[in-house]
């Protein structure tokens, strides 16, 4: 019922001002769109940046470490599409993850509460104190965004941008357990998680230009709806990382993370030039892919 009251509000602001409503999505999802339907890129993506920053750290992280984190990243995104597929009309939904999310509403909180459980215990069990209370201290914030820019506020103009809280909470994520490790060496770690932050802030501000008519439709507030000129500084960032973090690399003998940051940044300024002829579902998918660079020095041993 509040699904539907909030899509007649939508349909109404929008038939007032004469704005095309947006249809609902149709048709079936590209297996290609499934890892971010799922809410399984953002995991994958913030884990394999945990070992960079956990190697650059001297901390590098084990495998509890990194099941908490994805399972954390997971259940975070996880919630935030729940909330918002639970608050939309059907007829207004313009995303497959959203329709994913709504279709499979009471399924996905079964698995997430499974997985939550399944977090829980590993933490409890195989993550040491330091480091299980330090997880406690980003999960804070982490609920705070969510209660704040989903239910709370998410009509108030003064909210901070969601992109560049999103930004620094995976940041936050990917960091705190080497970080809060003894004996790690936290100034060398500095770089390669500021590279991830910025890299983050991107890919959120480039989908929210991407998606502008969506969250207009959604009712949901977003970094290219809150600033006039977050476009163009969404299309130059990527650009403007590549460059910081190529003089980084040549500057610290070919460093892993500032060379992966500076691929990464290319990655996203070419999927960015390319969504007005692809479209900005395969952009949305690309520009995850385009920080998946941290892989291959995985792969290879060297994280």
């Amino acid at each position: 019922m509040g699904a539907n009251f909030q899509g007649l509000l939508n349909r109404a602001h929008y038939t007032r001002f004469g704005l095309p409503v947006q249809p609902s999505v149709t048709g079936k999802a590209p297996w290609w769109l499934w890892p971010t339907i799922l809410s399984l890129d953002a995991p994958i993506v913030v884990v394999l940046w945990q070992r960079l920053i956990g190697a650059a750290a001297s901390a590098p992280a084990g495998t509890p470490e990194m099941a908490v984190l994805g399972c954390s990243v997971w259940l975070a995104y996880s919630a935030d599409r729940w909330i918002e597929g639970w608050r939309l009309d059907p007829e207004t939904i313009g995303t497959h993850r959203h329709r994913f999310y709504l279709r499979w509403r009471w399924p996905i909180a079964a698995i997430w509460a499974a997985v939550l459980a399944l977090d829980v215990t590993v933490a409890l069990r195989r993550l040491p104190q330091n480091e299980f209370l330090a997880g406690v201290l980003v999960l804070i914030p982490v609920a705070a965004y969510l209660l704040s820019h989903q239910l709370v506020h998410r009509n108030s103009s003064w909210l901070p941008p969601k992109e560049l809280c999103v930004a620094l909470l995976l940041g936050a994520g990917a960091a705190v357990f080497s970080v809060g490790r003894q004996g790690a060496r936290i100034a060398p770690a500095a770089g390669p998680l500021g590279l991830f932050v910025l890299l983050c802030f991107s890919n959120c501000a480039l989908i929210s230009v991407w998606e502008h008519e969506v969250d207009r439709v959604h009712g949901q507030t977003s970094l290219s709806h809150q600033f006039a000129g977050a476009g163009a500084l969404a299309r130059l960032l990527p650009w403007v990382i590549s460059a910081v973090s190529g003089l980084a690399w040549a500057a610290a003998g070919r460093g892993t993370a500032s060379g992966c940051a500076a691929v990464s940044g290319v990655l996203l300024g070419v999927v960015d030039l390319s969504e007005k002829r692809t479209g900005r579902v395969p952009a949305r998918v690309l520009a995850d892919v385009a920080l998946l660079t941290p892989l291959v020095p995985v792969l290879w041993g060297h994280a």
